[in-house]
């Protein structure tokens, strides 16, 4: 017999494959309980994306330096400064060179506030001291908040005559030409260096500011796009829908007035009567529809709600039994309007397949949910001949219950009939609920 591998056949001393195994005392392999997919995910991730304390400890180091920055940066700017003129500072020097050079680097703390001041507070411990650095860094950050102002140019002007101007002036004097060129290249180098950083970083920060709204406009550009598209094929489909259906329905309306006039038996004088009526109305609620979408607000003025609720009944030809528990006019706009179309869309189908059968309506106002449940009763009587149906009308109840939050469910009843039931949260995000009319 061939060798097989192991792990293709569980054995009697094997585990079964995908359940973890243990080992006790004796070194035994025992089968444990089976572990679901989500735990073994848990498991996995936790090892995975397990943080050591080195992670964990330059996590809050970051923290602590964005948090931090600004001070940090600070004190960072005073050391080099003082570390700068503890390295080049004589001994013999003056008493006054002392002094003018800390001023310059302790005047450093308030370069953020008064950057310009500050530069001319390390005007004199630069040319009188030894506060090179001092100088240059106040040059920077007078850059940097000012960008290329006079102020700017006026502090980039005093850090050259600094640089060029040897102290005491009897030393400049006596100096030949040659040396007084190479200290004017130097100041324009010492200078010009701080003044382009300052500058670079400003003109970054624009380019960011720039870039962010010209990306922030382009998205507003398309969103204006796809705005207009909608509202092109809305005007499109609005104009169809009234070519069309307006057009089918008014001969519909048409030639149930002529049946009405000509027909003697009271019977189908009614139905003709009911025909006209309902093609009427149909007209109504089609030509609202159509103004909504021809419209581009997103308003729903003009559809019908709950308070149109028993008008519909009262207009739909059959034995209907309404029910309205709570104040319906305090329920906001799209939930009243949804309301409505369910339980237009299940007297339809009652109207569709029992038309005999009695109907009971029930609209309940809760605290924080409105219920609405349609029952009708088995059918009684001879069938009628089935109307064409589409078979979406309860496929688009339940869409526009889930796009307000709430759900939809159709079944057969216990005693032959069918029930519909709607529910809808009472809250929408950004939807104010309207106020009830206050009666005299």
């Amino acid at each position: 017999m061939p060798n097989r591998p192991r792990h293709a056949v569980n054995g009697p001393d094997m585990p079964e494959v995908g359940v973890p195994t243990q080992r006790d005392n004796d070194d035994r392999i025992w089968t444990g309980e089976p572990m679901s997919g989500e735990q073994a995910a848990d498991i996995v991730s936790t090892v995975m994306h397990r943080r050591g304390p080195v992670a964990e400890l330059r996590d809050k180091g970051n923290r602590f330096l964005r948090r931090h920055s600004g001070p940090l940066s600070d004190l960072g700017a005073i050391a080099l400064a003082l570390l700068d003129v503890l390295l080049v500072f004589p001994k013999d020097a003056e008493l006054y060179s002392h002094i003018l050079s800390g001023v310059a680097c302790l005047a450093l703390v308030l370069r953020r506030r008064y950057p310009f001041l500050v530069l001319l507070a390390t005007v004199p411990g630069y040319l009188a001291g030894w506060s090179q650095l001092a100088g240059m860094i106040a040059l920077y950050s007078l850059a940097k908040k000012r960008a290329w102002n006079w102020q700017t140019m006026a502090g980039a002007v005093l850090m050259m005559l600094c640089r060029f101007v040897v102290w005491p002036i009897d030393d400049f004097l006596g100096q030949d030409w040659q040396h007084q060129l190479l200290n004017l290249l130097w100041s324009v180098v010492d200078a010009g260096m701080p003044l382009a950083l300052g500058l670079l970083v400003t003109t970054r920060k624009e380019l960011v500011r720039r870039v962010t709204e010209l990306a922030a406009t382009r998205e507003r550009k398309q969103q204006l796009q796809a705005q207009a598209i909608r509202a092109e094929e809305r005007t499109r489909l609005a104009r169809e829908m009234h070519d069309v259906v307006s057009h089918q329905v008014t001969l519909i309306a048409m030639q149930a007035g002529a049946l009405k006039m000509t027909v003697t038996d009271p019977d189908s004088r009614e139905i003709a009567n009911t025909i006209r009526r309902l093609s009427t109305k149909t007209l109504e609620e089609l030509r609202q529809l159509v103004g909504v979408l021809r419209t581009t607000s997103d308003e729903d003025d003009g559809r019908p709600d709950l308070t149109d609720l028993r008008r519909l009944v009262s207009d739909c030809g059959l034995a209907v039994t309404l029910n309205v528990d709570g104040d319906i006019e305090t329920i906001p706009r799209p939930v009243s309007a949804a309301a409505y179309r369910t339980v237009q869309e299940a007297l339809t189908n009652v109207g569709k397949h029992a038309p005999s059968a009695a109907v009971s309506v029930l609209v309940q106002v809760g605290e924080d949910e409105l219920e609405v449940r349609v029952r009708n009763g088995r059918p009684r009587g001879q069938r009628t001949p089935a109307l064409p149906s589409g078979g979406h009308g309860l496929v688009g109840l339940t869409e526009r219950a889930e796009l307000l939050g709430g759900s939809c469910h159709a079944e057969p009843s216990r005693d032959g009939g069918f029930v519909v039931t709607s529910r809808f949260p009472l809250a929408l995000p950004g939807v104010p609920a309207p106020q009830a009319p206050q009666h005299a």
